[in-house]
């Protein structure tokens, strides 16, 4: 059984389908990528899985349990958490309070502890803890982007575009938390970018997403190498 399954999804916004019966899963501890050009579905499919824009058609299910249907902060609490493509940090709020803020629905006793967890791998917020949101760089800000997602405890983490807008060096420091979330802190990530080539390179499986449809399934590493991807997406 699948961590996390979607089955023949479709989508609307309005009368414009946005998604036309894609599937795919996400097994524990994997890293799934699913890459393409703009509009093709990427946001929608993870807004879709969250509840934020529900289904017209078919399944989402987590562990094999139908959360399709389940309202958005339900889903968070079942451990499906969300960083946004835009970060959509709270700029009004300390880097402390924003971190808070993604423990918003857990009453455990271990909050102080994750949040040492998030000062420990991203040592340039606990710097900054006491700093608003807005003033922080665009790396700063989706590393607190990041850092909201995990203190929710996610039992998979879904992943916007973490690379947008960043300058190259801070692109690299970012897929290497990705890695790092999933090798050491054992996190199974589904995440969505439109640099395919780093994507590819950290994940273990991808999906292709064009117009709505799956074009493509396979391998990381196999769709390095096909040729139509090689030539839509990552520059050959």
């Amino acid at each position: 059984m699948s961590l996390l399954e979607v089955r023949d999804i479709q989508t609307f916004y309005g009368n414009i389908q946005a998604l036309k019966g894609i599937s795919l899963t996400v097994e524990a501890g994997e890293i799934v990528t699913l890459i393409g050009g703009n509009g093709a579905g990427k946001t929608t499919t993870l807004n879709t899985i969250c509840g934020i824009t529900p289904a017209r058609a078919g399944q989402v299910t987590l562990e094999g349990v139908d959360i399709t249907r389940t309202p958005p902060h339900e889903i968070v609490k079942r451990g499906v958490i969300q960083s946004p493509e835009g970060r959509k940090i709270f700029t009004r709020l300390t880097v402390r309070e924003n971190l808070e803020m993604g423990a918003f629905s857990r009453e455990d006793a271990e909050i102080g502890k994750d949040m040492d967890m998030v000062f420990e791998r991203f040592p340039r917020l606990k710097e900054r803890q006491k700093q608003l949101g807005g003033t922080l760089s665009g790396g700063e800000q989706q590393m607190l982007a990041i850092g909201r997602a995990l203190m929710s405890r996610p039992r998979i983490l879904l992943l916007d575009e973490p690379s947008m807008g960043l300058a190259p060096l801070l692109v690299r420091e970012i897929f290497n938390v990705v890695t790092y979330l999933n090798h050491q802190a054992n996190t199974t990530i589904l995440l969505v970018e439109q640099n395919a080539l780093m994507a590819l390179a950290v994940a273990h499986r991808g999906y292709v997403l064009q117009s709505g449809y799956i074009t493509h399934a396979d391998t990381a590493e196999r769709l390095r190498h096909d040729e139509s991807v090689i030539e839509a997406y990552l520059g050959g």
